[in-house]
């Protein structure tokens, strides 16, 4: 099986189904909502005039918020249906953004444009197999003095739904529906890798970036677990044995050299 362009053919399949949702709610969108949350919009700050890379971008909707936000903005998304939906996306708004199709790791073999911020966020770690090939398209994506943003799904969520917190020597090959409340039960296979906090940040400091901050939260903006319950003012929530699940972590470093 090749991994890649199997989870290429999952994510071409749901990217149809996404752009329906409202769990995206595109019609709101278009109509100037922006799809950021506030841990990613207080942790970049201004981004205005500053250059972006946004990777695993999926149809653009990230991405344009922050080119909304005057960022400089180039996606990249391994779904050959993400990016031509980006495009259009892009295009009805009126909005500058360059959209790239490609895995991270073979467009940081072919990349030679370098940014002060790279940005990457929520689902995106457990489509990789290899962290060390990722931070160092991340490193050499950055100008020096830029930095790189990661907001994550915690994996200890993982570890409760049963799945190994630790890197294992195979992969979860599964057959899955998405997780957008219109999924009409079409399912398709997906190849999915656990990457415990430690190979995160180690993958990250052996690039040769620094870690200048590393948060954990205890809420998701997110229904798209089994579990959770809506709290006021944060999000969704889920507590094990009455104590708060960590759902997000979120990572700043910055290339220093």
């Amino acid at each position: 099986m090749n991994y890649l362009n199997t989870n290429k053919e999952a994510w071409n399949s749901r990217t149809k189904v996404h752009i329906k949702s409202e769990f995206y709610d595109i019609e709101a969108f278009k109509k100037g909502k922006c799809s950021l949350n506030p841990i990613e919009l207080q942790q970049l700050g201004d981004v205005q005039g500053k250059s972006l890379l946004h990777l695993q971008c999926h149809f653009g909707q990230d991405s344009l918020s922050w080119a909304r936000l005057g960022a400089q903005v180039t996606g990249v998304d391994i779904s050959s249906e993400a990016i031509k939906e980006a495009n259009v996306l892009k295009e009805s708004l009126g909005l500058e953004a360059h959209f790239i199709e490609s895995d991270v790791c073979t467009f940081g073999q072919k990349n030679k444009q370098q940014f002060d911020i790279v940005f990457t966020s929520y689902g995106v770690l457990s489509w990789l197999e290899n962290l060390n090939d990722w931070a160092q398209t991340i490193a050499n994506a950055l100008k020096v003095g830029g930095e790189f943003h990661l907001v994550e799904f915690h994996p200890f969520f993982d570890l409760l739904s049963g799945y190994s917190y630790f890197q294992k020597s195979t992969p979860d090959i599964e057959q899955e529906g998405t997780y957008t409340e219109n999924c009409d039960g079409t399912t398709s296979t997906i190849v999915t890798w656990s990457h415990s906090m430690s190979e995160v940040i180690t993958a990250l400091i052996n690039a040769g970036l620094t870690i200048e901050s590393f948060y954990e939260y205890p809420y998701s903006p997110y229904n798209c677990f089994e579990g959770l319950e809506f709290v006021p003012n944060l999000g969704y929530q889920m507590l094990h044995k009455e104590q708060h699940v960590p759902l997000v972590y979120s990572i700043k470093a910055k290339r220093v050299a």
